[in-house]
């Protein structure tokens, strides 16, 4: 019986070759945008695939970094590319599902991107400040709930999952606290572990780490099950508050790409995300490798987008 590394590889050279019978024709390179800054999870994990792409894309892979107002420059630049599949958008939820109900007006259109797959999903998680007197999920909104109006929720700014996160369990739970919005996660970590801000619903790769180090403490993971970057903590549910939040990470076409074109794209990341290799830097950020086909693709952007949609109008979420 064949080994799981020849099976992998055997899968690998099919999809290389779907790829080539469509789109290796062409003698560009594979340009993944990513609409955010590099060192971020959207970027690293693109560029964690490039390396194992390379061999199903002839002319090459290139990922670029075009960022600025919460990734529509990105996007923007995507939407108006050539559709014959050599330039995809590489990009967490916010130009593909939630963008489009947060600013008055777009130069794209988000439900005109032909999906290609997610790359993987990564739960948030609610992160509180040490200072704060709470160990559990229950003890934190007890403590909330004794102080409405009082507790501090950092975000990455207006409009972020860390945001819409922050909203959704406020809803959920009852709960009212103030919103102080930073420019990306960093500083946002910084004033909380610094105890400036009591909480933050952040992505678990960048808060993991601090909890590991005991400079914050992570309560709830906002998945339907544990992530193995933080086993020992548990998820929403298993403490009695219905609450699924995860950022996804996926891969789109400009519209009127073809959806062959589409489908060999897929194959092509699926072959590369079933790597072991990738799997385990993936892990390294809190990833959950996906991979899904177009069709899976699209319902769960179209499902994130409506959640989102519902929260913003609930919270009256608005961007400048």
């Amino acid at each position: 019986m064949p080994s799981l590394a020849l099976r992998a590889a055997a899968a690998f050279i099919v999809a290389i070759a779907a790829t080539a019978a469509v789109y290796a024709q062409s003698a560009k390179p594979l340009r993944l945008v990513v609409p955010f800054p590099a060192g971020g999870t959207a970027d690293i994990l693109p560029r964690v695939l490039a390396e194992k792409l390379r061999a199903a894309y002839p002319a090459g892979v290139v990922v670029e970094n075009k960022t600025g107002a919460g990734g529509n420059i990105g996007a923007e630049f995507v939407a108006k590319a050539e559709s014959d599949g050599s330039t995809l958008l590489a990009s967490p939820p916010g130009p593909i599902a939630i963008n489009n109900h947060l600013y008055k007006s777009l130069t794209f259109d988000p439900t005109k991107w032909v999906p290609v797959t997610v790359l993987a999903t990564v739960p948030n998680v609610l992160a509180v400040s040490n200072k704060l007197p709470v160990n559990n999920l229950q003890e934190f909104i007890a403590y909330v709930k004794a102080r409405p109006g009082q507790v501090s929720f950092a975000s990455q700014g207006n409009g972020s999952t860390s945001h819409l996160t922050a909203g959704m369990f406020m809803e959920i739970t009852g709960t009212k606290m103030i919103h102080v919005p930073y420019k990306g996660t960093a500083p946002a970590l910084v004033d909380l572990v610094g105890g400036q801000v009591d909480c933050f619903f952040d992505n678990i790769a960048s808060s993991a780490p601090m909890h590991t180090g005991g400079k914050l403490k992570v309560l709830a993971v906002a998945d339907e099950q544990r992530s193995s970057a933080l086993p020992n903590v548990p998820t929403f549910a298993e403490q009695k508050v219905a609450m699924n939040a995860v950022t996804f990470f996926s891969v789109v076409a400009p519209p009127g790409t073809p959806a062959a074109v589409a489908a060999a794209h897929q194959k092509a990341f699926a072959a590369a995300l079933a790597d072991p290799e990738v799997k385990k830097k993936f892990a390294e950020q809190g990833a959950e490798p996906r991979g899904w086909a177009p069709e899976q693709t699209a319902q769960f952007i179209r499902a994130e987008s409506d959640k989102w949609s519902k929260v913003i109008r609930s919270a009256n979420v608005t961007v400048e």
